[in-house]
């Protein structure tokens, strides 16, 4: 996956799919133009939240229990 990080959801979805590692991506630069570091710390902080809220909406009460089967197919 090259892009398309945006929010916690996407974080979930692309470790269920088999990474290892999620890059942030441009939402810390967009961050970092509002408001400088403070603006980054906010981006990264909303994003955790975001992604904690969907594990726990999905029942994973660790990173370890995401996997393949945490996916609805639409």
């Amino acid at each position: 996956m090259d892009s398309g990080i945006r929010g916690g959801a996407d974080v979930f979805k692309a470790l269920a799919l088999g990474a290892d590692a999620v890059g942030l991506g441009r939402p810390h630069i967009f961050g970092l133009t509002l408001a400088g570091a403070d603006g980054v710390t906010e981006v990264i902080r909303q994003l955790q939240a975001d992604f904690e809220l969907t594990m726990a909406l999905s029942g994973c009460k660790n990173v370890s229990e995401i996997n393949r089967d945490c996916l609805v197919k639409a």
